[in-house]
């Protein structure tokens, strides 16, 4: 299937590289809240697999999923196998790596994948930091309404 849209930019091809079963279940989470996705993939990283394996793998998907704008490839954190695979495709083929892959940076990434391939990079680690929040933190330090210093004032 091709990875043309309807005013004939290409997308970007979605590769998620992790540790064990987190990019197969981050690519279903998006799945459940994007609905059906195509031109993606997710390769896991673990002990049962040999690295020549994996990083066979990650070069027949990149080759795969490249329609032409190239392909983002996500992994789960900077220095670890996963990681270090992806970055291993850079001299040969077009592809950026983002580490530190979350919900909020994958959704970007697809919500923005006829974005070019640099771009979209910046953007998805752009989401994946603006994803990461202390909600009680914020909470703590918003301004109050008038009408709830009033009420407090009272007790």
């Amino acid at each position: 299937m091709a990875a043309e849209t309807n005013d004939g930019s290409l997308d970007v091809g979605i590769i998620v590289v992790a540790h064990a079963d987190y990019g197969s279940v981050l690519l279903r989470t998006a799945e459940f809240i994007l609905g059906p996705l195509s031109d993606c993939t997710s390769i896991s990283v673990d002990v049962g697999q040999e690295v020549p394996e994996t990083v066979r793998r990650l070069k027949d998907a990149a080759q795969r999923l490249d329609k032409g704008a190239g392909v983002i490839i996500l992994t789960d954190m900077f220095g670890g196998t996963p990681t270090n695979l992806a970055l291993s495709l850079l001299a040969s083929h077009n592809v950026e790596v983002v580490t530190g892959v979350n919900l909020p940076m994958l959704l970007k990434v697809f919500t923005s994948r006829t974005t070019p391939l640099q771009e979209l990079a910046r953007m998805a680690c752009d989401a994946g930091i603006k994803g990461i929040v202390v909600p009680g933190a914020m909470l703590k330090n918003r301004p109050q309404d008038k009408s709830s210093k009033s009420s407090d004032s009272g007790r």
